[in-house]
């Protein structure tokens, strides 16, 4: 059964499934919801982006359903070599929040020469999440 109404979709392992929709759903104010499941299925939360959907489920989950996999998730950090891109609104606000929580901030909020604000940083479990917003003036100009 599909849980999403994307083509596509990538599976995302995380520490705990309520973090996680605090950071993305709360802080950064994406469109996460938590899935609806058959009774003994983990739960999961789903981001659904037109053509591709993120799936976060919990690690101890994936390892229920998939023990083999156990020793490599003690092997490698989450999210090495992939980099999660979201435009936002009210980045600024948005930077504060990520710094009261005590988050990994990469490279501060800064105003690039090629008309966006942006920031980077780790999400909870890790992951490296870059986050962007239009200026002003660009907003404008594409309405």
């Amino acid at each position: 059964m599909k849980i999403h109404r994307a083509r596509h979709s990538m599976q995302l392992v995380v520490s705990q499934l309520t973090v996680t929709e605090a950071f993305y759903a709360g802080i950064l104010e994406l469109p996460v919801q938590r899935s609806f499941t058959s009774p003994g299925a983990p739960d999961h939360l789903v981001m659904d982006m037109d053509d591709i959907a993120l799936i976060f489920v919990e690690e101890d989950d994936v390892i229920r359903s998939h023990p083999i996999l156990e020793p490599r998730f003690s092997m490698f950090p989450r999210g090495i070599g992939m980099t999660l891109h979201f435009q936002v609104n009210d980045i600024e606000e948005i930077s504060e929040a990520i710094g009261e929580e005590g988050l990994e901030i990469l490279y501060p909020l800064e105003i690039k020469p090629y008309g966006i604000k942006e920031m980077w940083c780790f999400d909870p479990d890790g992951y490296l999440v870059v986050l962007d917003e239009p200026l002003e003036e660009r907003k404008k100009a594409g309405a």
